[in-house]
C-alpha cells in the first residue's frame, strides 16, 4: 500500500508543478505580449510633437481642428507634458472660447454649415469639450460661458432633431455631460437622450448592432459596392467613442445609464468581428472589398473606445484585448512614420469611397486626435498593469 501512496503523492507533486509551471509560462507569454509602455509613450510624443511643430494653433474652432484638440487633451491629462496645455490654451484664445460666433440667436442654425451662423450645428460645438476641460484644469468662467450660452438656448427650443449625422454624437454627446458636472443642471442629461434617441432612432441598425453614417445611407436604400450594408468605419468610430466619452462622465444613477452601457457593448462585439487579421478596420466595415486596405481614423477611435472600456470595467478583458492591441499593433508600427506623420488617414468626407487612395501621405487632424486617445488609453491600461 505504500508504494501505491507514494506513487500518488509523486502524480500530485508532479501536477502540481506542471500547472505551476503554465501559470508561470502563461503569465510570462501575457507580459511578453503587452506593448512597453515607454514605447507607447513615445509614439505618442512622436505624433502629436510632429502634428504641433509643422501645425501652429492659431486654426478654427470647426470640427476637425477641434476634434484632435480633443485627444491632445487626453494626452495632456495622461502625460502631464505643459506644451500640449499650452497648445489648446492657445487654440482656446484664438476662437474667444467660442464655436460659431454669432451673437443672434435669431439666426442660429442646425443644418451644416461652416458660416457663424451654424452656432447650433454641432460641428460648432465640439470645441466645447477642450474649454470645458481647460476650465478644470484652471477655472475661469469665460471660458465655458459660451458652451453654456449655446446649449442653454438650444435645450430651450422644442426640436430634437439636433443630432442627424453620425459624427455629431461625438461632437456633442460628451459636451452634454460635462457641462453636468460642471453645472449640476439634469436637464442636460435629459436633452442628451431625448436628442441621442432620435439620431438612434434614424441611423442604428438592430441586426448589425452598428450606426449608418446619416439616414441616406440606410439599407437598403443604399447598398456598398457589393450590395451589402455601408457602415463607414470613422462614423460607427465617432459614435463608439462618444459612447465612451458620455459613460465616462454619466453618473451611474442615470435613468438611461444602463440603455447606453448596452448599446456600448453590443457595437464592441460588432466592432471587434468587422476587425481584419492585420488590426485594422477597412472604411465599409462589413465590405472590405468595397474600398480595401487600413485607415487610421476609424481603427483609431476602435481601440480607444476598445480600451476605454476594458479600462472601466465594462469589456472583458479576455474578449476585447487582443483586437484593441492588434489595433494598436497597426497604428503604431504601420500607419505611424519615422518622422511621426501618422498616415493612412482617410480625407474629410462621409462614406467609403471605392478607388479612393489612402496612404502614408494621408494625413489629418482629426486623425492624430484619434490616436492620441488610444495611445493615452492603452497607455492607462499598462500603468493599471505595473500597479497589479
Amino acid at each position: 500500500m505504500r508504494w501505491i501512496l507514494n506513487e500518488v503523492v509523486d502524480m500530485l507533486i508532479r501536477n502540481i508543478l506542471i500547472v505551476a509551471l503554465l501559470i508561470v509560462f502563461t503569465g510570462a507569454t501575457r507580459s511578453q505580449d503587452l506593448p512597453d509602455k515607454e514605447q507607447v509613450l513615445q509614439s505618442l510624443h512622436l505624433a502629436n510633437r510632429y502634428w504641433q511643430t509643422n501645425h501652429p494653433p492659431q486654426q478654427w474652432a470647426f470640427w476637425d481642428v477641434a476634434a484632435y484638440h480633443t485627444g491632445n487633451m487626453e494626452a495632456y491629462r495622461i502625460t502631464k507634458e505643459p506644451q500640449y496645455l499650452r497648445y489648446s490654451e492657445a487654440w482656446a484664445n484664438h476662437n474667444q472660447w467660442k464655436g460659431a460666433k454669432s451673437d443672434n440667436p435669431a439666426k442660429w442654425k442646425y443644418n451644416y454649415g461652416e458660416t457663424d451662423e451654424h452656432v447650433l450645428f454641432g460641428d460648432w460645438q465640439i470645441c466645447f469639450q477642450t474649454y470645458i476641460d481647460l476650465f478644470h484644469i484652471e477655472p475661469d468662467s469665460n471660458k465655458i460661458a459660451r458652451a453654456m450660452e449655446v446649449m442653454e438656448y438650444q435645450m430651450s427650443t422644442p426640436n430634437n432633431d439636433y443630432w442627424w449625422w453620425a459624427d455629431g454624437l461625438y461632437m456633442v454627446m460628451p459636451v452634454m455631460t460635462k457641462l453636468y458636472h460642471v453645472t449640476g443642471n439634469r436637464l442636460y442629461l435629459e436633452k442628451l437622450h431625448e436628442y441621442f434617441s432620435y439620431a438612434h432612432g434614424i441611423m442604428y441598425d438592430k441586426h448589425e448592432k452598428l450606426y449608418y453614417r446619416d439616414a441616406k445611407y440606410v439599407y437598403p436604400k443604399h447598398k456598398s459596392a457589393n450590395g451589402k450594408k455601408d457602415f463607414w468605419a470613422r462614423g460607427d468610430g465617432w459614435v463608439f467613442a462618444g459612447l465612451a466619452k458620455v459613460l465616462q462622465d454619466l453618473p451611474k444613477t442615470d435613468p438611461h445609464n444602463a440603455a447606453y452601457v448596452a448599446i456600448y457593448k453590443r457595437m464592441a462585439k460588432a466592432i471587434v468581428k468587422a476587425q481584419q487579421a492585420e488590426g485594422y478596420w477597412t472604411r465599409s466595415m462589413l465590405d472590405p472589398a468595397h474600398a480595401p486596405g487600413p485607415e487610421t481614423s476609424g481603427t483609431a477611435f476602435f481601440t480607444y473606445g476598445l480600451l476605454w472600456g476594458i479600462n472601466h470595467g465594462y469589456l472583458k478583458e479576455r474578449t476585447y484585448l487582443p483586437a484593441a492591441l492588434k489595433g494598436w499593433k497597426y497604428l503604431s508600427t504601420f500607419a505611424l512614420q519615422e518622422n511621426g506623420r501618422l498616415g493612412y488617414v482617410q480625407p474629410i468626407g462621409e462614406r467609403a469611397i471605392p478607388g479612393q487612395v489612402v496612404d502614408t501621405n494621408s494625413t489629418s487632424n482629426f486623425g492624430v486626435g484619434a490616436f492620441l486617445l488610444a495611445a493615452s488609453a492603452l497607455t492607462q491600461y499598462l500603468d493599471a498593469k505595473e500597479v497589479e
